[in-house]
């Protein structure tokens, strides 16, 4: 399998609906309006992931002052979302995509290098969706730890 087509700045967003932590639907028609950070990351409760989740829970307030919201999409189920959600104190919306649509259609679902090997899985990656609902930021590959402080540089917060 090879990687999907990365989505570049002034394209529109792929749509979607996937069901958050307690199972309610949430579409990105959801923020039409309003700016999103939608970040897709391996695996909830994991060491890099968690440390991801809660460095955007911490710098959450200084997102929503800018007017962005924020949504973090794994393949995880919506049970474990939940799980990671209470253990974590994780403010924000986690969406479900366990057949991985979501993610091949945003190219964060691929060919990626893991220790040196190459594995096909989620490739973290952020994207900032403008009010109108076009790719304004896309970044692949991010790292988990320091890419909420890089992003927000580069969004200037």
């Amino acid at each position: 399998m090879t990687t999907s087509a990365r989505l570049q700045p002034g394209t529109p967003a792929p749509s979607f609906t996937l069901p958050d932590q307690d199972g309610n639907p949430v579409s990105l028609a959801d923020y039409r309006g309003k700016r999103v950070v939608l970040y897709f990351y391996p695996a909830a409760m994991t060491p890099g992931c968690t440390k991801q989740a809660c460095d955007f829970r911490d710098n959450l307030s200084d997102f929503a002052d800018a007017g962005l919201s924020v949504l973090g999409i794994s393949p995880d189920k919506p049970e474990k979302l939940k799980k990671f959600v209470e253990r974590d104190s994780i403010t924000f919306p986690l969406l479900s995509d366990p057949d991985k649509q979501v993610l091949t259609e945003y190219g964060a679902f691929g060919e990626k290098m893991m220790y040196g090997k190459t594995v096909t899985g989620v490739i973290r990656s952020t994207f900032v969706i403008d009010a109108d609902g076009n790719i304004e930021v896309a970044q692949y590959n991010v790292r988990a730890t320091g890419h909420v402080a890089k992003l927000r540089r580069d969004l200037k917060l």
